[in-house]
């Protein structure tokens, strides 16, 4: 501004953010002003007198003009420097995030690796504690087998650090499927007994049945042939005042009875006879049948032992599936965020809590 149109210069520009950031500090300018107010002494009767006073007037909006103007261009330029501050901080954090993803990449790939060899040797832990888990309604047989497959893990060197812990879950496992495995043989044992006695006790009471039968009719064939004869030997007492003849043939009909009933006692004993021998054939069939229905129980509960572990490992894998899928998609999760500015350890976090459902409104697609 020309001193025409200003009543003070105003402050250089070296000084000035001092100036204006002092309270009071452009007082001297302002009294620089107000002694040139003081001091105009104008003639309002006269037009140029009145031109002056318009003149003043105006050179003291051009002064306030000035001096405001070099306060507005300082705030401006106060307002750029954090700008210029958040950029050059933004362009630090990103280079050292940058190195340190760099210089942390060999101690990721280590620990990634370390993960997974961890993971193994837990998991195969886990298969040898499962052996000795559900054992309710295994059979002997499948328990002995669970046991030789057991006996059959090879601990050493190739376990690492987990040695120890796979001997102990071993030993736990021996133990548990040892002692299952003698209850249970014990158990069927016993139940190839109590199925023996039963089919013993049933042949033994239809053998009793059918002797009790036989005895029956020998006793019955031989009291009605003892209660004729004797009706008979009455009835011949009483006729052997008549006729001889008659009674040589009333002693002939005697022996007929008598040979017909010995053939009677003959016949029930042939019967009975035929009876134990029928008895022990059904007996023997019995003893078959029982046999076969064991057979046939031991299969149908291999078949479900069967069933059932190949359920287990579908759920394993179906597991170990879902569990690689939603690790892919929370690593591409915080591979975006760290893709817009976050840490790794912040990117894990807010995958995490997203994924947790502890962030309103948000949550991850599988």
């Amino acid at each position: 501004m020309s001193a025409n149109t200003e009543l003070a210069v105003v402050p250089p520009q070296e000084t000035a953010l001092a100036v204006y950031s002092t309270d009071k500090g452009l007082e001297p300018w302002l009294q620089v002003i107000r002694s040139k107010i003081d001091g105009f002494t104008p003639d309002i009767s006269t037009r140029k007198g009145r031109d002056a006073i318009a003149s003043m007037a105006y050179a003291v909006a051009r002064s306030k003009t000035a001096l405001d103007d070099v306060g507005k261009k300082l705030v401006a330029d106060l307002k750029e420097v954090p700008k210029k501050i958040d950029a050059e901080r933004k362009r630090v954090r990103d280079t050292l995030e940058a190195w340190q993803e760099e210089v942390r990449r060999p101690l990721n790939e280590w620990q990634a690796v370390e993960d997974a060899r961890v993971d193994k040797h837990n998991a195969a832990i886990e298969r040898i504690r499962f052996q000795s888990m559900d054992l309710d309604g295994i059979t002997a047989e499948d328990l002995a087998d669970r046991l030789v497959q057991l006996e059959a893990i090879a601990l050493g060197d190739d376990w690492e650090e987990f040695e120890a812990e796979a001997a102990r879950a071993k030993d736990k496992a021996l133990g548990v499927l040892r002692a299952a495995l003698t209850a249970r043989q014990q158990y069927e044992a016993e139940q190839l007994e109590l199925a023996r006695l039963r089919a013993e006790k049933e042949a033994r009471d239809k053998k009793d049945n059918e002797d009790r039968i036989a005895r029956e009719a020998a006793e019955r064939a031989t009291r009605e042939a003892e209660e004729r004869a004797q009706r008979e030997r009455d009835a011949e007492a009483r006729r052997v005042r008549d006729e001889q003849a008659a009674a040589e043939q009333r002693e002939n009909d005697l022996k007929l009875q008598t040979a017909d009933a010995e053939r009677r006692a003959e016949q029930a004993k042939r019967e009975k006879i035929e009876a134990d021998q029928k008895a022990e054939r059904d007996r023997l069939a019995a003893v078959e049948s029982q046999k076969q229905a064991v057979e046939q129980a031991r299969l149908n509960e291999k078949a479900r032992a069967d069933a059932a572990a190949d359920e287990i490992l579908r759920q394993e894998r179906l597991r170990e599936a879902d569990k690689a899928h939603k690790g892919a998609i929370y690593k591409a999760a915080k591979e975006a965020f760290m893709q817009h500015g976050m840490t790794e350890d912040c990117a894990r976090l807010a995958v995490k809590l997203v994924a947790s459902g502890l962030i309103p409104a948000i949550s991850i697609k599988y």
